[in-house]
């Protein structure tokens, strides 16, 4: 079941954040650099897992912290050499990272999970092109689904029937 809300993804109840990056990604802009800001362990640990995994667009990788798990899913492509910024998100990273995050949430029996509209901020794609991508992966879940379709810095958004940890 997909909910759509207003607010700050930051502030969920949802057992498990899921949002886009890039393989080898910086943590350095949009949610990505919250979220890092946030949970400075986790990047540190992504670069670990980079640095010995070597991962590659389309993935999904997670990370349990203390308060919070987060799936970073891999739907942008990384940055070129020399270069801070990741480049672009694909759909086709989108299709194979939600189908892996589909199998963490089985395995790591995640009980609700919150994400923003995927790949549209930073990735560049458009909602209209992620958002059926969204349903097709998500939509028949037996765990709750947050979608935050839109960004209130510092509000809280009304998650209904949210199952956490």
């Amino acid at each position: 079941m997909i909910t759509k809300v207003h607010g700050d993804i930051l502030l969920s109840e949802a057992h498990a954040i899921a949002h886009g990056i890039a393989p080898h990604d910086h943590f350095n802009q949009g949610l990505a650099l919250a979220l890092r800001e946030r949970y400075p362990a986790m990047a540190q640990d992504f670069r670990h897992y980079c640095f010995q995994q070597n991962p590659k667009s389309g993935h999904a990788w997670l990370w349990a912290g203390p308060e919070k798990v987060v799936i970073n899913l891999m739907t942008q492509e990384p940055a070129l050499a020399n270069q801070v910024h990741p480049g672009k998100a694909s759909l086709k990273n989108i299709n194979h990272a939600l189908k892996e995050l589909c199998g963490i949430i089985e395995k790591e029996e995640i009980k609700s999970i919150a994400l923003p509209r995927l790949a549209t901020g930073v990735g560049g794609l458009e909602w209209s092109d992620v958002e059926p991508l969204i349903e097709k992966y998500l939509g028949d879940l037996k765990i709750p689904v947050i979608v935050y379709n839109s960004y209130g810095k510092d509000e809280k958004a009304i998650e209904k029937n949210l199952k956490t940890a």
